[in-house]
């Protein structure tokens, strides 16, 4: 499965972003938590390499907390600040504010030393197709400022959104890049929901999920598709002419849970596959993480 998605809107929004980049002191890039380094456009770094910058590792809660502690750390070793946040309840939301400052505390001594006073922050708010920008921008500034939605493609363009006397926010749109190097990131961002569904392979997608959350997560698909190491004993043998992949059973495993099921009990794959994505999307199968540093 070939994964790739760079729509034309994107291209025009990073010549802004990259026009824009001289306007701010600080670069905000919000990640997913469950993904850091597949949802870091190599893009931004070469935009912002000379701003100070911060990572919001987004949607914490639904990634697995052992793991999330260990990005935490890898980030901080590369002199990243990083807090962890959950913007749809908030949670981490009051960390980010002292986090700007404390990687800003330079910039902020060299303005009071030139006698230059209630200069905000001016801080730049990056990050890859719903990877959720405008609902930290909501949940950072308390107001409703910035249109959010459940698929890529929400943010069009880009607003300023003071948040106080201190900092300045600018929102830009949800930005990809032209071509991934590995597809194995195509395939992670697609899990996640920042590729556009209607260009993917379901199945296949979805077949690649569960052979990961089979050798990674097998507590978390035993109690929630009772899929076991029986499960997989048919493995290469030939069914009806078929030969039994590890995705082809563990899909076919989902489909008699969750009842997807075609005229005469066949397995229907591409029902059972969108119900196996809404619900690792909105952590019902539990806290997963797909990257470890």
């Amino acid at each position: 499965m070939i994964v790739q998605w760079y729509p034309g809107h994107m291209n025009k929004a990073r010549k802004m972003m990259e026009a824009d980049m001289n306007l701010v002191d600080l670069v905000i890039e919000i990640l997913d938590a469950r993904v850091p380094l597949a949802s870091r456009n190599p893009e931004i770094n070469k935009m912002a390499k000379n701003k100070m910058r911060i990572v919001l590792l987004n949607k914490a809660d639904l990634a697995d907390k052992a793991v999330n502690d260990m990005w935490k750390k890898y980030f901080e070793s590369r002199g990243i600040g990083v807090v962890m946040i959950n913007s749809k309840n908030k949670e981490g939301i009051r960390n980010v504010l002292p986090k700007v400052k404390e990687v800003c505390a330079a910039k902020i001594e060299r303005d009071r030393a030139r006698g230059i006073k209630n200069r905000p922050i001016r801080a730049m708010v990056v990050g890859i197709p719903n990877v959720g920008k405008s609902t930290f921008i909501n949940a950072f500034s308390g107001k409703n400022v910035a249109k959010t939605g459940n698929k890529p493609g929400v943010t069009k363009g880009k607003q300023w959104i003071k948040i106080n006397n201190e900092l300045e926010l600018l929102d830009t749109p949800g930005i990809l890049w032209p071509k991934f190097e590995d597809q194995n990131v195509g395939i992670k961002l697609a899990l996640i929901g920042s590729i556009n569904d209607e260009i993917l392979q379901v199945e296949e997608l979805c077949g690649n999920l569960l052979v990961y959350l089979y050798e990674n997560y097998p507590e978390l698909i035993k109690e929630r598709f009772d899929i076991t190491e029986d499960t997989l004993k048919p493995l290469e043998e030939e069914q009806d002419g078929y030969i039994c992949t590890k995705e082809s059973l563990l899909l076919d495993a989902v489909a008699k849970k969750r009842g997807c099921l075609k005229q005469g009990g066949v397995s229907d794959y591409f029902r059972a596959s969108n119900v196996l994505l809404e619900e690792y999307r909105n952590g019902k199968i539990g806290r997963i993480s797909l990257e470890r540093p």
